[in-house]
């Protein structure tokens, strides 16, 4: 069996697949690795550290992928490059797929088993395959740091002999994984944290963390939250009642993060530019929901933006800013997910498992994803 490792070729994309650890278990499975030449560079692993491993290097994606029977990637071939894969080769990576269904019927021409890491269902078993998880942990700390590098005073407070300086006040809009990891890294950095989210399985959580949590409680909110843990889209009259209440706490605040995602849709917009004019000039919102389509009405994917005094952080692929530890967790997940598929040294894919059913895009020249049908 041959498992090849590609170079990521999206913009601000520096994560690779795969690490000196993870090869040594692939290679334990059965594996002969290929990593792509200057796949780690990114994630500061060198190929000879790969090598090492026990990894062999190819010169480029054509050679890399010669012949291979699996494919770890981070975002994914890009459909021009799927024709270089053999037929029937699995590919294993976070494919974007209600947003790039072009690429996928690349793969299917192709002949591509693909699989969406970020459809892998939330269950027990799978915890340890959670990329969505592993990914949103490192993305919610690092939206903390961002934030305190725009923000022109200090987080906790501070008495000195010159005076009290008060701590800066620190919203958290979304308490997933992301949200989650935000509220603990603001706490420890000494900041008073707010949170908000639909969910009222969320408040415990927050307030676990020493966080206040604030939110509009009425019957809506009893059935906010999909099977698979995710925030449900709300109505527009509980959306109008939760903005009334965000609007009166933003203009409080110091810091406003906002991590709010639904699968499938745009980001619902939380911070409307009247809120922004309500905040305290110097104040900073850190929105990492701008991919797709951004939390924030005046958020531009990849850019910090001042508008009102506020300034307005939306940098891409945030998980990619900590590309070192990104890089090894995902590569975790990939390996925990493809262990069950290896039976007595080759690969034995059980398609009526909940795990490969789900997550599985394409296989025999077709789109196969329930979720998928009639998405283009």
């Amino acid at each position: 069996m041959k498992l090849a490792v590609i170079r990521e070729r999206r913009d601000a994309e520096k994560r690779v697949a795969a690490t000196p650890d993870s090869i040594k278990k692939l290679i334990a499975l059965g594996f002969d690795v290929s990593v792509e030449k200057g796949a780690g560079d990114g994630a500061s692993i060198p190929d000879s550290a790969f090598e090492t491993a026990g990894a062999t290097i190819g010169k480029d994606l054509k050679a890399t992928l010669k012949d291979a029977d699996v494919i770890f990637s981070v975002q994914g071939l890009e459909g021009k490059d799927a024709k270089a894969a053999k037929s029937g080769a699995a590919l294993l990576a976070v494919l974007n797929p209600f947003q790039e269904g072009e690429r996928l019927g690349d793969y299917a021409s192709a002949g591509l088993m693909s699989f969406a890491m970020e459809f892998v269902p939330r269950i027990t078993r799978a915890q340890s395959m959670d990329v969505l998880s592993s990914q949103s942990n490192l993305a919610g700390y690092k939206a903390v740091l961002d934030a305190t590098a725009e923000f022109g005073r200090a987080l906790p407070m501070m008495m000195t002999a010159a005076g009290t300086i008060a701590p800066a006040k620190v919203m958290v809009m979304g308490a997933g994984v992301a949200g989650l990891q935000a509220i603990a890294t603001a706490k420890r950095l000494g900041a008073i944290v707010s949170a908000t989210d639909v969910r009222p399985a969320a408040k415990e959580q927050v307030e676990s963390l020493g966080g206040k949590f604030v939110m509009v409680e009425d019957e809506e909110t009893a059935a906010a939250e999909t099977s698979g843990g995710y925030a449900k889209e709300m109505s527009d009259e509980y959306k109008a009642k939760q903005a009334a209440l965000i609007a009166e706490t933003l203009a409080k605040q110091d810091i406003a993060i906002t991590t709010a995602l639904i699968p499938g849709r745009p980001a619902p917009k939380l911070i409307t530019e009247d809120m922004i004019k309500s905040m305290k000039p110097g104040s900073v919102i850190v929105d990492l929901a701008v991919e797709m389509g951004g939390n924030c009405a005046l958020s531009e994917p990849g850019k910090v933006v001042e508008a009102h005094g506020v300034k307005i952080v939306g940098h891409k692929n945030v998980p990619s800013r900590l590309a070192a530890d990104a890089s090894a967790l995902y590569a975790r997940n990939l390996v925990h997910f493809i262990t069950p598929m290896v039976k007595e040294g080759a690969l034995a894919f059980d398609f009526d498992d909940e795990i490969i059913r789900e997550s599985l895009i394409t296989k025999d020249g077709a789109i196969v994803n329930e979720r998928l049908k009639g998405e283009k």
